[in-house]
């Protein structure tokens, strides 16, 4: 038995032995302690082989899932905070959805050429998104809207707060210069320009 037919094998173990959904993390978890010597007996820290060691596991997870849908035995649900054997489902016959992460795992060549700057640069970008995803929320908290607003309701909104704190209505100048910031925020991230609505309220607020 190979390897990658090994930790196939074990994973499903786990998997069975569960009876519910893991996260990627309790999945290695469990086979730690079940002193499996396909994998790290210590969690790894560097993230060169953190990546090698993702990319083994989701690699033996869809080569399993694939496998246990060709033996009509079970269904496999993959995310790195979702990892669970369901109950085989038949199919509808109809058009095969593309599943681009599955032919990124299957194909291992994606894991010869990855470079650890390459790591490196995925991290990073990673991080950029993880940033500017809490700046946008913390500024439609500041507005009292979520993520599910659009940016019509954002800039109704906007208008609302600005003719509300604006100091020539008894409003508080830094309250104004906030909701201006966090305005200037959603525009960039929706990709609209100020109008000159909100250029006359920013200009008040200086």
């Amino acid at each position: 038995m190979s390897e990658a037919q090994a930790l196939m094998t074990a994973l499903h173990q786990e998997l069975l032995r569960a009876q519910s959904s893991l996260s990627e993390y309790e999945l290695l978890q469990a086979l730690r302690r079940a002193g499996s010597p396909l994998i790290p007996p210590r969690p790894v820290t560097d993230n060169y082989e953190l990546f090698r060691l993702h990319f083994r596991v989701f690699n033996a997870l869809y080569r399993l899932r694939d496998q246990l849908r060709a033996e009509q035995r079970a269904e496999l649900v993959i995310s790195a905070l979702r990892i669970e054997l369901r109950p085989y489902l038949r199919a509808r016959a109809g058009l095969v959805v593309a599943d681009p992460l599955r032919a990124y795992y299957l194909d291992v060549t994606q894991l010869e050429t990855t470079t650890p700057e390459d790591v490196a640069n995925l991290l990073n970008h990673f991080w950029a998104l993880v940033n500017g995803e809490s700046e946008l929320l913390e500024a439609l908290r500041l507005l009292g809207l979520d993520r599910s607003a659009d940016y019509g309701q954002i800039r109704r909104r906007y208008r609302q707060l600005a003719s509300r704190h604006h100091p020539d209505h008894g409003g508080s100048t830094g309250r104004l210069q906030a909701i201006n910031a966090a305005m200037d925020t959603l525009r960039r991230h929706y990709g609209h320009q100020p109008t000159a609505d909100a250029r006359v309220q920013a200009r008040a607020s200086a």
